[in-house]
């Protein structure tokens, strides 16, 4: 089983590329190399594929660095499944986790991110916890956008230390998280995680 990640950027002609791809690319660096693992395509949609219980996560990482902007956002389907057909592209890659990436994608309307598996009951509880998360996560200041990249990046570190890398105060850090709804996030990621691995 694999995660697949469909996304766009939202007012991806609002102002410069140059003030969102870097972002984009350094995040997505992170999750593996460029183009069996991920790839950017048509200008503003990119691809990545990741193991099933990172993809939560990985897209509210995405989300956080693309935020910074001020002036965009993201759009994300994923979906959970097989991969049939395995190219040194992703995007050449085949199976139901990219169909149900796509298909995932393609249906969302008000809703920025969302999930599809192969487990309806799951995909709808997932799902509501996303929309409820977004609530929060569509409108996080470059500042909380900033600080919740990091605490994905070093989630084994202290904030006094996450604190220390951004030149900021502890207490301004735990306030952020706080405006962020980190710790909510958090809690339903540890719940999509101990879901997936029963898939």
């Amino acid at each position: 089983m694999t995660a697949i990640i469909t996304g766009d950027i939202i007012d991806s002609r609002k102002g410069e590329v140059e003030t969102w791809l870097p972002l984009l690319k350094e995040v997505l660096n992170q999750y593996g190399q460029e183009p069996t693992d991920w790839e950017i395509f048509r200008g503003d949609s990119f691809q990545l594929s990741v193991a099933p219980k990172k993809a939560i996560l990985a897209a509210f990482h995405i989300k956080s660095a693309i935020r910074q902007t001020k002036k965009h956002d993201v759009r994300m389907g994923i979906g959970i499944g097989e991969v049939r057909y395995n190219s040194n592209k992703t995007t050449e890659s085949n199976g139901s986790a990219y169909i149900r990436s796509g298909e995932c994608f393609e249906s969302l309307k008000k809703q920025t991110l969302a999930i599809k598996t192969n487990n309806l009951e799951l995909d709808n509880t997932i799902n509501i916890m996303l929309s409820l998360a977004l609530l929060t996560s569509n409108s996080w200041s470059s500042t909380v956008s900033k600080v919740i990249k990091k605490n994905i990046e070093h989630s084994e570190t202290k904030q006094i230390e996450i604190a220390n890398l951004l030149n900021k105060s502890q207490s301004s850090i735990s306030e952020a998280l706080k405006r962020g709804g980190f710790e909510e996030i958090m809690n339903m990621n540890n719940y999509y995680e101990e879901q997936i691995n029963k898939l």
